[in-house]
């Protein structure tokens, strides 16, 4: 006999439900300007908002979306936590920003695209992903 086995098929995209939760709380002040933090490791992708001055105003990820497991590091889910990023830009008045990407992610670009096909001015874009100047020793090789 055992248990019944319920198969549900989805599409592996972002959970709806997140989505209009992160869209639901908005932002109090108004801004013309601001700058766009990009960090694409490769296990996930953080997006965040902040002024001028570095206050962060509105942030999410892939993993805040519903995506899970090696679906967050997907350009499939860094493209829709720019979306976000971009209507929750519109929202709070935002014209023009600047990008700040780090981390070498495969959702480097796309989350970029995507939020600047919103209609945000991209105004500059800086790469200041960290470079270790020798960094700590290499693991000693494998022995098979």
């Amino acid at each position: 006999m055992g248990k019944k086995r319920i198969i549900t098929k989805r599409g592996g995209g972002a959970d709806e439900g997140l989505r209009a939760r992160a869209l639901a709380r908005g932002t109090k002040r108004k801004l013309e300007n601001g700058t766009l933090f990009i960090e694409a490791t490769f296990n996930n992708t953080k997006v965040s908002l902040a002024d001028k001055s570095g206050n962060v105003i509105a942030w999410s990820s892939s993993g805040a979306l519903g995506f899970k497991g090696a679906k967050k590091s997907t350009p499939f889910a860094a493209a829709k936590v720019g979306e976000l990023l971009g209507e929750k830009a519109i929202a709070s008045g935002m014209k023009e920003v600047d990008v700040v990407i780090r981390g070498v992610g495969s959702g480097r670009e796309s989350s970029l695209r995507a939020f600047a096909g919103k209609g945000l001015s991209v105004v500059r874009i800086r790469d200041m992903t960290p470079i270790p100047h020798n960094g700590p020793r290499p693991p000693k090789p494998r022995r098979v």
